[in-house]
């Protein structure tokens, strides 16, 4: 498998400036690829969170397994963690949050009470590695466009807080890496989902990578839509997608490299289906 590591220098300085907007803030949003919840994370929030509010947004839970999603929520919750799964395009699961922040920020809120700060609005960053919808969660909260949005790592790079009525304030912050992936399917997982600059992979040995990983969870995934079968391997399974398509070159050869590109579209799109890498 080929080894992942990503770690632009703008994410270094990410990371210290959130170590010090980190000592304003009340609560943590930390969004996730609900397709990849574990792998999508970033360790440094624990350490860099300790002490303040926590919620975790499953994002893109439209195109994730609900069966597998209703786990990880559960899960999180298990550690403390109050979780929501969403779907920040359509909107879905937004409504959930404000509820989600009374849970997250009720010790803090309690503390305020005491002192007899009533209906402060609670602070929060959001957090999360690139690509997993951000400025696209955020635009959907506020109910209009305040946070550029990209389908590319790296759209967001300033800092800006965002107003949410009366009982939050977002500070939005760019995603960030950790300097060293040392978990080769984590890594591969990232690469899949577009966490990563496609430039600096290898898409051919990723995309044979990513085939092996769905015939494993579900076989019928790849029949239904290249008509794959379980016992090819995966150079048969690239040729199959491609003459299934009919992405074809002159002489009626399978063109591959074609098929590595529509793959990743269709699993990146949904229309594989719902499908979850990280499991429980």
């Amino acid at each position: 498998m080929t080894s992942f590591q990503y770690f632009p220098g703008h994410m270094m300085k990410a990371k210290r400036a959130m170590s010090e907007d980190i000592k304003i803030i009340d609560l943590v949003l930390e969004l996730v690829d609900a397709r990849a919840p574990m792998s999508t994370r970033n360790p440094d929030i624990d350490e860099l969170s300790r002490g303040k509010g926590r919620m975790v947004l499953l994002n893109k839970a439209d195109l994730a397994d609900e069966r597998a999603t209703k786990e990880w929520t559960e899960y999180f919750s298990s550690k403390g963690i109050t979780a929501v799964a969403l779907d920040s395009r359509s909107r879905k699961g937004l409504r959930l949050i404000d509820e989600g922040v009374k849970t997250a920020c009720r010790e803090k809120i309690e503390r305020n009470k005491k002192k007899g700060i009533i209906n402060r609005p609670m602070r929060a960053m959001v957090v999360g590695i690139p690509n997993v919808g951000k400025s696209t969660f955020i635009n959907s909260y506020a109910g209009k466009a305040v946070a550029k949005t990209g389908n590319k790592p790296g759209v967001t790079k300033g800092k800006q807080w965002v107003r949410l009525g009366k009982n939050l304030e977002l500070l939005d912050t760019p995603g960030i890496l950790w300097p060293k992936i040392e978990d080769d399917t984590a890594g591969f997982r990232l690469a899949i989902l577009g966490s990563m600059n496609d430039m600096v992979l290898d898409r051919e040995d990723l995309i044979r990578c990513f085939l092996k990983e769905i015939n494993a969870i579900d076989p019928q995934i790849l029949y239904n839509t290249y008509e794959i079968t379980e016992e090819m391997s995966p150079d048969e399974m690239l040729r199959q997608a491609a003459l299934k398509r009919n992405a074809l070159k002159k002489g009626g050869m399978p063109d591959t490299d074609k098929a590595v590109s529509m793959i990743l579209n269709d699993f990146r799109s949904g229309k594989m289906g719902r499908i979850t890498l990280d499991r429980l």
